[in-house]
């Protein structure tokens, strides 16, 4: 078992130089691949658990942009009890980088996953410790990205992660007055999920696979509507909770957020003209309209194939009955035959019973 210590520093020094700034990590791309694996990871080791899955990004960096297009498990169990005490396999680790690097020597560590579905507080020593197998003249520290593996999810399932040095005020250093401690914490990074030519083609045919040809187009295009309004949903509720925690003082208030969500807001448009609202109902009615004589267009054409369909199998196999016709009439015939020949020996029998009474 493997317990980290604490990554707090402090800034007693005054006079100490400052450090060097993190390189700055512009957005995180996650390919196919990666998502397949920790998929298959999780649902081999932690499905129907609480347990989390935990493995390896390896991939390339260019001008602060991570490309993730490979991964691989790691050996990891943490107490649920004590967040202090977790085991992940180094050995293992570097056994698997080793034969990695073997097969495609551009690929090395970009940073770790997790199936989450939230931060918990062994990642920041997990970080510390993947950050030992980190080429030491890499310029791009590692990532952490969590991938949600839940079904239901509406969103893209994958959510990446930065660490940052954040001054806390309210914790003191324990050295001059006035002076307070850093810490690290995750800050978000944009993430992306990209494939290239090769991945593109991989993940077509998977998705022929589970196709559904009953369904039509626009039942997909009314579950991606649906899909979009409830991330919308989230999103703004998640504005609402940031909102609510900055005018509380519970969280600190950020000026790039706040600009943004007021740019978004400049963004929606004006419902309350009239104009507006007319062509919107208008534009609506003639999208049902259309929609429901598709639909009654779809039911008349398979009727009509299902009616042609039942002629021509009239055609080449009979009316269906025309067996049963057939043993009937055989079957009265042999009625008929036994019937006569019953009655020509009833008519031999009375003729010779006269002969013997003359």
């Amino acid at each position: 078992m493997t317990a980290a210590t604490t990554t707090d520093t402090s800034t007693n020094d005054a006079t100490a130089p400052p450090a060097l700034p993190t390189p700055e990590i512009l957005d995180v791309t996650v390919h196919p691949l990666v998502l397949l694996s920790a998929a298959d990871h999780y649902h081999r080791v932690a499905r129907g658990t609480r347990k989390r899955a935990v493995g390896i990004l390896l991939g390339t960096t260019s001008r602060g942009r991570i490309d993730a297009t490979n991964s691989f498990a790691v050996p990891f169990e943490e107490d649920s009890k004590n967040s202090q005490v977790f085991y992940l396999d180094h050995n293992y680790l570097e056994n698997m980088m080793g034969m990695f690097r073997k097969v495609h020597a551009k690929e090395r560590i970009v940073g770790f996953y997790s199936t989450g579905p939230q931060i918990r507080p062994n990642d920041l020593r997990i970080y510390e410790l993947v950050k030992r197998f980190v080429p030491s003249g890499a310029a791009t520290p590692p990532v952490f990205v969590i991938i949600d593996v839940r079904p239901n999810r509406e969103s893209i399932p994958t959510t990446a992660y930065r660490v940052v040095d954040e001054v806390d005020a309210t914790v003191p250093s324990g050295g001059d007055e006035g002076s307070a401690a850093v810490r690290k914490t995750f800050a978000h990074v944009p993430s992306l999920i990209g494939a290239m030519e090769a991945e593109e083609v991989g993940v077509e045919h998977l998705l022929r696979d589970i196709n559904d040809p009953t369904v039509s187009t626009v039942a997909n295009l009314v579950k991606a509507k649906l899909s979009g309004l409830s991330t919308l949903t989230e999103k703004l509720v998640e504005m609402k909770d940031y909102l609510t925690a900055v005018s509380e003082g519970r969280m600190k208030a950020n000026s790039d957020i706040i600009a943004n969500m007021q740019a978004i807001v400049n963004l929606l448009p004006n419902l309350n003209v009239e104009e507006l609202v007319r062509s919107m109902l208008v534009k609506n009615n003639d999208m049902h309209m259309v929609i429901y004589l598709s639909a009654l267009i779809r039911c008349v054409i398979a009727l009509h194939d299902l009616v042609l369909n039942k002629i021509a199998y009239d055609d080449e196999e009979g009316d269906g009955f025309g067996e049963l016709k057939d043993k009937k009439k055989d079957s009265g015939e042999e009625k008929k035959e036994e019937e006569s020949g019953d009655d020509k020996k009833k008519d031999g029998k009375g003729k010779d019973a006269k002969k013997k009474s003359t």
